[in-house]
């Protein structure tokens, strides 16, 4: 079987074509990959950076976490999904066991393993996984957009773990890659005043640009001047997400935010990012939130419930479509001007 995998724990990671066959568990299901989106993540584990490395892979592993496909085998006790059925795949496999999977935040496992990184991922023809971690994804929406759905339910959960604060407020968003872009997105469909992204890459740029958002450059335009100048009353933005993972990124964010206002992060900096508690948190009053995944279950119904009604497209994102082969070149891509680029294991299928 062809697959992308990651060996040994250094730079790089290996085109097979003779990749035994999945085993299907009692509680599995195996699918026939569809369509694997790269993400950021995928770039740092070929790279093996540092916060790859946090990760703690268990080597050898298949890579890629981005996943949709047709079940094509259950094992005797599924009883959730059958043969034909079309599934996005949660990366975040909990284990239902722990204090916060037992009070309803599986999403933040104490046990918690990840597809691509502990449990074999989906950059192969085929991949066997916990019945738990699949989604099915309504008539309308395609296997290829179902790829994009773990990377997009992290957007969706970041403006859920803000509390909805879009709606009628001015935001930032730092970092403009496919997260960051679709924070924008849904702000925007979810009622923002007014949206300010922060962004180094033009390409980037012209695209948060074409969302409706007004796109400022870090090195060149003064970040925190407009931001309390956009509503002096206020005196800042209500609320700002940090995607870009830049260690320079929170800082700004903390001082362009208004009082009493709220920060979320979800990139993962490579290095630790000091805060100064008593500005920002004590007497500005900043509620600041991470997030790490999609909360189980809300999230993915959310999101669905928005594709299947047409309201939210996620098909833009996709710049570049490649055979399993192309796996580094798409890493390459990654860093250029790209936005999402999404492996078809079995082929990449004919476009009308």
């Amino acid at each position: 079987m062809k697959a992308v995998v990651k060996s040994r724990a250094e730079h790089g990671a290996d085109f097979v074509t003779d990749l035994p066959e999945p085993e299907v568990g009692a509680t599995d299901v195996l699918l026939e990959v569809a369509a694997a989106s790269v993400c950021g993540t995928d770039r740092e584990l070929y790279e093996w950076t540092p916060s790859a490395q946090a990760f703690n892979l268990r080597l050898p592993n298949v890579l890629g976490h981005e996943i949709s496909g047709t079940v094509i085998e259950v094992g005797k006790d599924v009883t959730r999904f059958e043969v034909g059925d079309r599934l996005a795949l949660e990366s975040h496999v909990p284990c239902y066991r722990c204090y916060p999977c037992s009070v309803g935040d599986a999403h933040n496992c104490t046990n918690m393993l990840l597809l691509g990184m502990h449990i074999d991922g989906g950059f192969a023809e085929r991949t066997a996984v916990p019945e738990s971690v699949g989604v099915k994804l309504p008539d309308s929406v395609s296997l290829e957009v179902g790829s994009l759905m773990e990377s997009a339910g992290v957007a969706w959960t970041a403006i859920a773990r803000s509390g909805f604060a879009v709606n009628g407020a001015n935001v930032l968003v730092s970092g403009c890659g496919p997260v960051g872009l679709v924070v924008i997105q849904l702000s925007i469909l979810l009622g923002a005043a007014s949206v300010v992204a922060i962004e180094p890459n033009p390409y980037r740029r012209r695209i948060a640009e074409s969302l409706g958002a007004t796109v400022l450059d870090p090195f060149s335009d003064d970040v925190v001047a407009h931001c309390r100048n956009l509503n002096p009353w206020r005196g800042g933005v209500d609320v700002a997400f940090e995607v870009s993972a830049a260690p320079s990124a929170l800082p700004t964010l903390l001082e362009s935010v208004r009082r009493e206002g709220d920060v979320v992060t979800i990139g993962h900096p490579s290095s630790a990012v000091p805060i100064d508690i008593a500005a920002h948190i004590n007497k500005k009053g900043i509620t600041l939130r991470g997030v790490f995944g999609r909360r189980l279950w809300s999230t993915w119904e959310g999101l669905s419930q928005m594709l299947e009604s047409g309201r939210l497209d996620l098909s833009w994102l996709i710049t570049h479509r490649l055979e399993l082969d192309k796996f580094e070149h798409a890493i390459e891509l990654l860093t250029g001007d790209a936005n999402k680029v999404v492996l078809f294991p079995n082929g990449v299928p004919a476009r009308g």
